[in-house]
């Protein structure tokens, strides 16, 4: 067993000589492990996110014991600890309010323990932002293992894709073209395996932000959570982590300014998530890196979606790890100059290095640099009077015909209000009109919500109308498809501009000016504003309170301000 290249964290628990190591010591031995365990050997937490309400995340006890085998087999001891899990699917009002939340038990169940180095075991959406926010603030050897995604969904003879078939088909219902009992059936041929989503929704995005970032080893984002290779990697993984602690090789070692640049051109490259730009905003202020909105417009733009991929293309996860998955895609934008091959990476190798063999098995799936899915694949960021501080659109999801509109608004104050008022058959809406939803930001809902693709009335769908142009302070689903302008900055809730806008305003939207305008002049905008009152907190009481009153608008990344930044893993040692 190598030295490692500084004193360990838990030498201080169980190095100690006395009554202080003896406690410690016995306590843990009460489990069984034999007293050479405690000899010196790192000490590796595994964060494990499982939970039964997690779906996506069901698997990881398999999964964890798979990372023991390496850590044992590289000489370490693992130690397997819970936190919060995020389930996007049965979390209520919304899993993004309590991303913050898991990420502070992450950062201090590994500060408050004998952890020298950590595996994160990651899955659906808001896990992997959450794990690494918190292990970020901590800074000690980290790497990251996501769950998979789920093999392919069937359905008489046509593969669907999680979430974007079920906007599809509830859409098909409300138009008469799909039956009950045809939606029934299709529920149970969707989500056919273990694993998260296999559309490029946000756990498939973030899953590739952690590689592109350097955060895991090769081929990470896209094996399916059934493959044998998914162990593999994780028993590879844990044998990693052991000779990482040796090397002092901590997060801000690997992730740095130039793994951002990666991870967002990744991101336009796979036609990833309108939400991984809220999270790489966060983690970024944890790690202490300046990033901005406008450094993503910036480093995404020009970038062609290459993976064709649902819910901007036609093929899923499954499939993508077949063509090559995410190595063989940094390795094609490394050709046309567009990664920083020098970034390292958790393998030690640089991000050129690491997937200098990858290639390319399915073109189709993977697409030539000349041959993009979409031209310009990034996410869009816009500005305007109508959000000042910014708001996004992924024009990959989004109608060409609709990129350059104007149309006059028809106002939601709320989702309810929306919920009401959407099944009015005399709402006053055509084709041609903006729908615009407010109270679904950070503080207003709170949390923001995964409503910003609200779906467009019954007697539109009717008429064959399939997109409109939508706008609000909410998120969408990775999963998701439409116009949908989101993240609008500052919300309403906080006294943004969309707080003033009312039914008939004009509304003009030009994706490739970068520009969303209310045409209310300045003067009556005041005169609205002075009407305006802000309205006060669905909660008064407990985590959600503190959220409300604590979090940063959408350009920060909805971080809560007492987060932001590295606070180390130093803790007071406590005496017995």
């Amino acid at each position: 067993m190598s030295e490692p290249s500084k004193p360990l964290r838990s030498t201080s628990w169980f190095g100690q000589h006395g009554k202080d190591g003896f406690i410690h010591r016995s306590w843990m031995r009460n489990q069984g492990h034999p007293p050479h365990m405690f000899d010196g050997r790192p000490v590796i937490g595994i964060c494990n996110t499982f939970s039964d309400l997690t779906p996506c995340n069901g698997h990881f006890r398999e999964l964890a014991e798979r990372v023991k085998r390496g850590v044992y087999e590289a000489g370490g001891l693992p130690l397997e600890f819970p936190v919060f899990s995020l389930g996007e699917t049965n979390l209520r009002p919304t899993a993004m309010l309590f991303r913050n939340l898991a990420s502070m038990d992450v950062e201090e169940s590994i500060r408050g323990n004998p952890i020298d180095g950590v595996v994160l075991l990651c899955g659906c959406d808001k896990t992997t932002p959450s794990l690494m926010m918190g292990a970020a603030s901590c800074d000690l050897p980290t790497v990251v293992v996501s769950g998979g995604p789920m093999l392919n969904g069937k359905y008489r003879g046509e593969d669907i894709g999680s979430g974007t078939h079920v906007w599809k088909f509830d859409a098909e219902v409300k138009a008469g073209k799909m039956s009950m009992a045809e939606f029934m059936d299709a529920e149970g041929c969707m989500s056919r395996s273990a694993g998260h989503c296999m559309t490029m929704g946000t756990a498939s995005t973030m899953a590739c932000v952690a590689e592109a970032l350097g955060m895991s080893l090769p081929g990470n984002a896209a094996i399916p959570a059934v493959d044998a290779r998914r162990h593999m990697l994780a028993h590879m993984t844990g044998k990693r982590i052991v000779e990482m602690v040796h090397e002092d090789l901590r997060m801000s070692q690997v992730v740095t300014r130039e793994s951002f640049v990666n991870a967002v051109r990744a991101v336009a490259a796979i036609g990833g998530s309108s939400n991984a730009v809220l999270h790489l905003l966060a983690l970024a202020g944890r790690m202490e890196i300046p990033f901005s909105l406008d450094d993503w417009d910036a480093i995404g733009k020009n970038v062609p979606t290459l993976v064709d991929l649902m819910p901007a293309g036609k093929f899923l996860m499954e499939d993508f790890y077949y063509a090559g998955g995410l190595p063989a895609v940094l390795q094609r934008l490394d050709q046309h100059g567009l990664l920083e091959g020098g970034a390292a990476t958790v393998s030690k190798m640089t991000m050129r290095e690491q997937n200098a063999s990858a290639e390319v098995v399915d073109e189709r799936v993977i697409r030539p640099h000349d041959e993009p899915l979409h031209k310009d694949g990034g996410i869009a960021v816009l500005r305007g009077n109508l959000a000042p501080l910014g708001c996004v659109i992924k024009p990959a999801a989004a109608s060409a015909s609709l990129m350059q509109h104007r149309g006059r608004a028809i106002v939601f104050d709320s989702i309810e209000h929306y919920n009401e008022r959407i099944l009015d058959p005399d709402l006053d809406i055509d084709a041609t009109s903006i729908m615009v939803l407010r109270g679904c930001g950070p503080k207003g809902y709170p949390g923001m919500p995964e409503v910003g693709n609200f779906a467009l009335p019954a007697k539109l769908l009717e008429q064959g109308v399939r997109d409109m142009v939508r706008i609000s302070d909410a998120r969408m689903s990775g999963t998701a498809y439409g116009t949908a302008v989101l993240h609008v900055a500052p919300e309403s809730a906080a006294g943004g501009p969309l707080a003033l806008v009312r039914d008939g305003d004009e509304i003009e939207l030009d994706v490739a000016a970068r520009r969303l305008h209310l045409h209310v002049d300045d003067e009556e905008l005041a005169r609205r504003r002075v009407e305006w009152q802000a309205p006060p907190p669905r909660m008064t009481s407990g985590y959600q309170r503190l959220y409300h009153d604590h979090v940063q608008q959408a350009d920060a990344g909805c971080d809560l301000d007492f987060l932001v930044g590295r606070r180390g893993a130093d803790v007071p040692r406590e005496s017995h």
